[in-house]
């Protein structure tokens, strides 16, 4: 399929593929006449990357985590190097930090709704 074809079946916009593109994420190949061909498999894909985007994690994590988390088949390494678990272990930390804010958040909103809902 094209890349406006991709786009419409997942909800991520033409330039958003083109930097996943960029960012080694997807591997289109080209036609003949020059055009983005992706495979079918490839909307998974996207929606996987989008997936990993939304929970927080950069680019160059997913990157290295794509080749472990896609299709159905897919198995994580035996044992993870050291750059790896650090870079785990941030993330981690940062998804914390932000559900610990979003939790706050919450709780103010249903604060203020408590206060000027009318029964």
């Amino acid at each position: 399929m094209r890349i406006g074809e991709l786009a419409a079946k997942s909800g991520v916009s033409t330039r958003q593929l083109r930097y996943y593109e960029e960012q080694d994420l997807l591997h289109p190949i080209r036609s003949s006449n020059n055009y983005r061909e992706f495979a079918p498999e490839s909307l998974e894909l996207v929606q996987q990357i989008r997936g990993l985007l939304d929970a927080g994690l950069p680019t160059r994590l997913i990157r290295i985590l794509l080749p472990c988390v896609q299709g159905p088949d897919a198995e994580l390494p035996a044992q993870v190097n050291g750059e790896m678990e650090q870079l785990l272990r941030g993330e981690i930390s940062n998804l914390q930090a932000r559900i610990e804010f979003l939790t706050h958040s919450r709780e103010q909103i249903e604060c203020y709704l408590g206060r000027v809902a009318h029964p």
